[in-house]
């Protein structure tokens, strides 16, 4: 059977489940169907044609090669198609976004056909997605006298490709469309127990919310068809959780425009709000696409004639509503203004949603395409000797004389490109900085090898220092569907220049561990810049900024990331840890202080939490920093001694030089260069040339926090409280009680030990506890399934080498095998200790998950409703956070601990012990 018929069967089977055809990016099948095409009489003739010209991915597929080359014949006069007109052959390779055809147009522009080149040129003049090969060539035609590369320049130096653009719209009007009450989880928008779908995009589409949100929303467009439908978060803040370019994409695949009529399923502009915004790294994701976030604030809380906030029995503030915004709303936006209307009646300005910045963002479909068209108007202006001409908005630069910088600052100023020569920065400057590592995870990874396609990059940029392609999304189970994406994808990766968890090759073996405690290792200078796929790319060394797959993929094609320098808060600590307390818990109480201290605010939302930790090595430190996700921060920073820094750089180079020693290395040795820059900072730091990054004491923040260990007096659990009558309190990460909250009989139906927020101690925290357990009952028995996933397999390997991981064996009922993976995911789990494959599990909630209507004590991050634990009709799943501890004695108890049983099984355990350092750790 032929390829095409193949496509055939798969378009009659995508039919049983309401889809159109796949988007083609093979070049077989591309190549049947163009060879169908010049065949006059073949009877696919006409369905070819329509495949042709109006579903191929365009980009560095090798789909788009094929059609841009025989683009090229028919432009050429080589081939000719009576429906394809050469001008028409040049239309559609001005929607082919770069990559071969590029190329193409080139040859064409730069040719000896003067009507062709003329022709050629002009659609040249619209693209922007160059890489140095085509510009080296524009610039040797130009330095050789072509009048057409010199034409092409002036018209790039002037950025024509946006001066012609079309202006926004004055006037936009939406109708409004309440996606859920409180904070809406990226999860709600592109489930994690999908992902394997998200490079299908329609597919995808279809599990977004729900079947009969799907409808909703199909409905008001129809109604509705001069207005965009605004996805809207009452009272509640939008995008929680991750940047998710999934969720984005899914929401404009409903609600949005398409983006090219040649190209399926690629759609912009979705419109998103909330009654408390867009979550900082969603927003950006929403940039990516030409999007809008609003801030709609239409809810209150309710104050009483003195001005005080009146509270209800719980203690929460009482909400009023200021306007409504309920499902079928019709309201206008007004960029001009920049004010949001319900007819006549102004109801907020959005002022916010519509800087110069954004603007652009919006007029030119997406981020993307300033930044490319930015340094693409560089090169034109100094290769052709002109001052650059001012056509874009120019960078905010907040400079204040005589305050001193925090950490943040700091760096953004030591990474800053392009800014004024001299000139200090502050919080609120819009600055593009060079990224120094990315990571991409494998939930996420095709997209991203999906935007470096479509943005024709073959390469990663050499300024990146390290990048790394995880798998442990994906570790639980090796099913039918990772087996079909997951290798393909390592072998674009690898190929493309990232250091990969699994070898396309099979040279060594794969590795399944955590992206964040890889990149956490992986990082090297606490002066860096991190951006990765995750919204837990959160390292304890540098400023790492969880993102979508598309500022990923930028950051690997260009070595860059713009956004504006966040403000920050100061996080110190006082007094004293009490001896059976571990860090998790202080991690915890910092979130409850927080907002006692400010009366309910999120202070730490959209911004850096600067994290005086000092004394505390870059594992202990990742859970303080990994859970600012769970804070709703934008990011944070870790502030350690001297020494403390040198341990955590040190234990970075072992490992670093353990994947070595795997063959995990490539041709450009990245990771021999990354334990070259450890060495190089530890030289700096034991010379005091450059001592570990501090703030400047006449730094200023948004708010200061001193975290009181003192009052930390039982372990705190972040419970997703899912029985509140205020629907929109429930699943925020915000609600921390004390274990004696549960009185020690809440039943507890299965545990969970892993995903990014554990170390190598929680691991001997397990297993010390299990063999005193032991000692003391004569037995270790679980009246509740425990799951043990370790971060690393560096972590199991030290646990082997220094005797834990025997102790874990002893115990298990199940240990996994690399050599027989699992090929089915747990439905079921018996009352015993599964010992899994290193990487994300049941934090995840793609491939594994706990009973629906389970009560869940787990260490991972995520509470979110149906991530680990799914509904019953009569009863709600829940997955309360905690730390390891009270994870392991609640799976032995069956229940919550009291907290005597509590104090009692600790007695003797080294727990993770956190001391507040006595050093000033500014400078």
């Amino acid at each position: 059977m032929s390829i095409y018929k193949d496509y055939i069967q798969e378009i009659e089977d995508r039919k049983s489940q309401g889809l159109h055809p796949k988007p083609i990016d093979g070049a077989d099948l591309l190549s049947e169907i163009i060879a169908q095409i010049k065949d006059l009489d073949n009877e696919y003739r006409e369905d070819s044609l329509k495949f042709f010209i109006y579903n191929v991915v365009p980009g560095t597929t090798p789909a788009a090669n094929v059609k841009a080359k025989f683009l090229k014949e028919i432009v050429l006069g080589q081939s000719v198609v009576g429906e394809i007109t050469p001008a028409f052959a040049l239309e559609l390779l001005s929607h082919m976004k770069g990559g071969t055809s590029i190329a193409v147009l080139l040859d064409l522009a730069l040719g000896d056909d003067i009507v062709i080149a003329k022709e050629a040129a002009e659609v040249l003049k619209t693209q922007v997605f160059l890489y140095e090969a085509d510009t080296d060539r524009l610039e040797a035609a130009f330095k050789s006298g072509n009048a057409i590369a010199k034409d092409i320049l002036e018209s790039y130096a002037k950025a024509e490709f946006f001066t012609k653009l079309p202006e926004i719209a004055e006037e936009i009007k939406v109708v409004t469309f309440i996606a859920g009450e409180g904070d809406i989880s990226t999860d709600l928008l592109s489930p994690g127990n999908q992902a394997h779908s998200r490079s299908d995009r329609e597919l995808h589409g279809k599990c977004l919310i729900s079947p009969a949100a799907q409808a909703e929303i199909k409905a008001l467009a129809e109604a509705n068809p001069d207005k965009s439908v605004m996805l809207i978060a009452e009272k509640g803040t939008m995008g929680v959780g991750s940047s998710r370019m999934s969720g984005v994409n899914n929401v404009a695949l409903w609600s949005g425009k398409q983006a090219s009529p040649y190209v399926p399923f690629i759609n912009i502009a979705p419109i998103v709000a909330g009654t408390n915004g867009i979550s900082p790294i969603f927003l950006t994701t929403v940039d990516v696409t030409g999007g809008i976030g609003l801030d709609l604030k239409n809810w209150v809380k309710k104050l009483d004639e003195n001005g005080n906030i009146v509270r209800n029995e719980s203690g929460d503030p009482i909400l009023e509503e200021v306007y409504s915004v309920a499902t079928g709303t019709v309201l206008t936006i007004n960029t001009k203004t920049k004010k949001l209307y319900n007819g006549d009646k102004e109801l907020i300005d959005i002022a916010k949603a519509f800087t110069p910045q954004k603007i652009e963002f919006i007029k030119a479909g997406g981020s993307y395409a300033i930044v490319f068209g930015k340094k693409l108007q560089t090169f034109a202006s100094k290769t052709l000797g002109i001052p650059i001409v001012p056509v874009y908005a120019p960078s905010k630069e907040v400079s204040i004389e005589g305050q001193g910088l925090t950490a943040v600052e700091k760096i953004f100023n030591k990474n800053a490109v392009g800014t004024t020569p001299g000139k200090i920065l502050h919080a609120g400057s819009d600055v593009r900085v060079t990224v120094n590592i990315v990571g991409s995870q494998d939930t996420t990874g095709l997209m991203t090898s999906q935007e470096l396609e479509s943005m024709a990059a073959t390469v990663i940029s050499p300024i990146v220092d390290g990048a790394y392609q995880s798998g442990c999304h994906t570790a639980s189970v090796w099913d039918n569907k990772s087996k079909a994406n997951i290798p393909r994808l390592m072998k674009f990766m690898n190929d493309f220049g990232l250091i990969t968890a699994r070898d396309p090759k099979g040279v060594y073996h794969s590795m399944t561990d955590v992206i964040h405690k890889v990149l956490n290792d992986i990082t090297v200078n606490e002066w860096a810049i991190i951006i990765g796929g995750d919204s837990h790319t959160r390292m304890s060394k540098g400023v790492a900024f969880g993102a979508d797959s598309g500022t990923v993929a930028l950051a690997l094609a260009t070595g860059e990331a713009s956004m504006p320098i966040p403000e920050s808060v100061k996080v110190t600590f006082k007094g004293e840890m009490k001896g059976y307390m571990d860090f998790r818990d202080v991690v915890h109480a910092t979130q409850s202080q927080m907002l006692k201290t400010f009366g309910g605010e999120n202070v730490f939302q959209g911004r850096i939490i600067e994290v005086h930790l000092g004394t505390l090595n870059a594992d202990q430190a990742f859970t303080f920093t990994d859970w600012t996700a769970e804070m709703k921060a934008k990011a944070s920073i870790c502030i350690s001694e001297d020494y403390t820094l040198i341990e955590s750089l040190e234990m970075a180079k072992g490992r670093i030089q353990i994947m070595i020693d795997k063959g995990m290395d490539n041709t450009n040795q990245v990771l021999k260069g990354l334990i070259a820059i450890a060495d190089k900072r530890i030289a700096e730091i034991i010379s005091a040339e450059k001592p570990a990054l501090r703030p400047d004491a006449n730094a200023k923040y948004y708010a200061e926090v001193v975290i009181d260990l003192d009052e930390i007096a039982e372990p705190m659990i972040a419970d997703p409280d899912v029985n509140n009558a205020d629907v929109s309190k429930r699943y925020t990460h915000d609600t921390i009680r004390p274990l004696s909250f549960y009185g020690g009989v809440k039943k507890v139906d299965l545990g969970f030990i892993g995903s990014c927020m554990v170390h190598k101690g929680d691991m001997k925290i397990l297993a010390q506890m299990l063999k005193n357990i032991d000692e003391q009952n004569g037995k270790v028995e679980f009246k509740a399934p425990l799951v043990v996933a370790p971060p690393t397999y560096n972590i199991v390997d030290e646990l082997k080498a220094e005797g834990d991981w025997e102790i874990l064996q002893k115990y298990s009922g199940f240990e996994f095998d690399d050599n027989v993976p699992k090929a089915a995911a747990r439905t079921s789990y018996e009352k015993m200790l599964y010992l899994e494959r290193p990487g994300c599990n049941l934090c995840m909630g793609n491939q594994e998950k706990a009973a629906k209507g389970d009560t869940v004590m787990a260490t991972s991050t995520r509470l979110f409703q149906g991530r680990v634990v799914e509904d019953t009709e009569g009863k709600k799943g829940e997955s309360l956070l905690s730390s390891t501890p009270v994870v392991v004695l609640s799976t032995i108890l069956g229940r919550t601990p009291t907290i005597e049983e509590y104090k009692t099984a600790v007695e003797g355990i080294n727990l993770t012990k956190f001391a507040p350092s006595h050093k000033l750790l500014v400078k």
